[in-house]
């Protein structure tokens, strides 16, 4: 099957509703011998911070000889970044295979009752293709929730649990409840790694770890940040892990966030190994694992910053970051916000930053319209003008910024994939 022809097929089951079970992946999942069960897994939830963390998951997985298989979600140019094995996207030529031999099972399945989903499918081939490789670590990171995710078939022998806010609407209306369904990847006597978390939420996660008889490596007992300082192009961070400490490593990323998160990678590493990693190896996989659309630098003269930020925990985090990372004349804050998102919100974290506001609408079916997002800019007294798309906000972005002055686009990684696509083009 072509790549091409994969594509639309796979495009064509993006769901019209939310339907909260496991039952169309569990029945694919045993029509396909359980191939998820073949390899152990590290499986990575939370608000924020969950790619970045399954990202340095991998990279220090692999730098210490393992061969590990990456699951992601959403992608910024093309399906096949979402599924890897140490930095290696899946090619086009064996997606479109993959699927071929997957189609078939995904239509018994269908047949029973309603479609499997774009995601469903999504993660059944990462199931069957890190199977087929075969991998020695499976790392995935949950797509939305965590109890009633696809990705919670995986035998999960290491939780990671990052920050857990308010976000997607459909998880619940308060930390408490987004904290249940994302603690339901804890699974029976394993290992979970938690990054510090809201008191109601941190609670939930004790909880579950109790029923559940789980060993709970909690930031700040556990295992922390010791230190970190600014350098050219990221910063500099030692980590007080479970076996060792690990001094003065280079991190390509911005933001107290990613230090935390890439101290979390080193945990759950640890955690899998049962030792403690080897010095070269770690400093070579945290100076080498990039993060694309998280505070990436795209652009210099002016100085253009792509972050997928989407709520308002995530909004705050680049906020800091930003203060401490960057300096500038002027800020122009390129924004399209999906429609369940709490624009006021992330507005009200970024809005103290911006000297000009371009509203637009990202291309994902789910962008707010541009007005709404002008609104919120201008109750925040930030000078708005809105644009029919990111290319054109950005556009008007760099027409009217000086070479001092900050371009920073966010509100989606929608949005991000938006400006790389444009930017990769030009």
């Amino acid at each position: 099957m072509r790549f091409t022809d994969a594509l639309a097929e796979l495009d064509s089951r993006v769901p019209q509703r939310m339907v909260p079970d496991l039952d169309r992946i569990t029945a694919l999942a045993e029509l396909l011998g359980d191939a998820q069960l073949t390899y152990p897994t590290i499986h990575v939830t939370g608000t924020n911070g969950k790619t970045t963390t399954s990202r340095l998951i991998t990279g220090l997985a692999c730098a210490h000889g393992l061969t590990a298989g990456l699951y992601t979600s959403p992608h910024l140019r093309s399906v096949t970044e979402r599924i890897a094995v140490c930095g290696e996207p899946i090619s086009e030529e064996e997606f479109g295979e993959e699927y071929e031999r997957l189609l078939p099972y995904l239509q018994t399945v269908d047949a029973r009752g309603e479609r499997v989903t774009y995601f469903e499918a999504l993660t059944a081939l990462a199931y069957v293709w890190f199977s087929d490789r075969p991998v020695a670590l499976g790392v995935f990171e949950v797509g939305m929730g965590g109890s009633w995710d696809a990705t919670n078939l995986v035998t999960g022998d290491v939780a990671v649990i990052c920050p857990i806010s308010l976000d997607h609407p459909e998880l619940g209306s308060t930390v408490e409840q987004i904290a249940t369904e994302k603690a339901g990847i804890v699974k029976l006597g394993k290992t979970v790694v938690c990054r510090e978390q809201p008191p109601g939420a941190l609670a939930i996660v004790e909880k579950r770890c109790r029923e559940q008889r789980a060993r709970l490596l909690l930031e700040g007992r556990a295992f922390g940040l010791a230190e970190r300082r600014q350098a050219v192009g990221g910063q500099v961070i030692t980590v007080r892990g479970l076996h060792a400490r690990y001094e003065d490593c280079f991190l390509p990323l911005y933001g107290e966030h990613a230090a935390r998160n890439a101290a979390a990678a080193i945990v759950a590493v640890e955690a899998f190994l049962g030792r403690a990693g080897a010095e070269e190896p770690t400093r070579r996989a945290l100076a080498g694992t990039p993060s694309p659309g998280r505070l990436e630098v795209v652009g210099r003269r002016p100085l253009v910053v792509l972050d997928g930020a989407h709520n308002p925990a995530g909004a705050r985090a680049i906020a800091a970051a930003l203060r401490e990372a960057f300096t500038w004349s002027r800020l122009h804050l390129v924004m399209a916000v999906s429609t369940n998102k709490d624009i006021d919100g992330v507005i009200e974290a970024l809005a103290p930053l911006a000297d000009r506001g371009y509203a637009t609408r990202n291309t994902s079916e789910r962008s707010s319209d541009a007005a709404r997002v002008a609104d919120a800019l201008f109750r925040a007294q930030v000078p708005t003008k809105t644009y029919g798309s990111v290319a054109d906000a950005l556009a008007a972005a760099r027409e009217s910024a000086g070479e001092s002055d900050l371009i920073l686009v966010t509100g989606s990684l929608y949005t991000v994939a938006d400006a790389r696509n444009l930017l990769e083009e030009r």
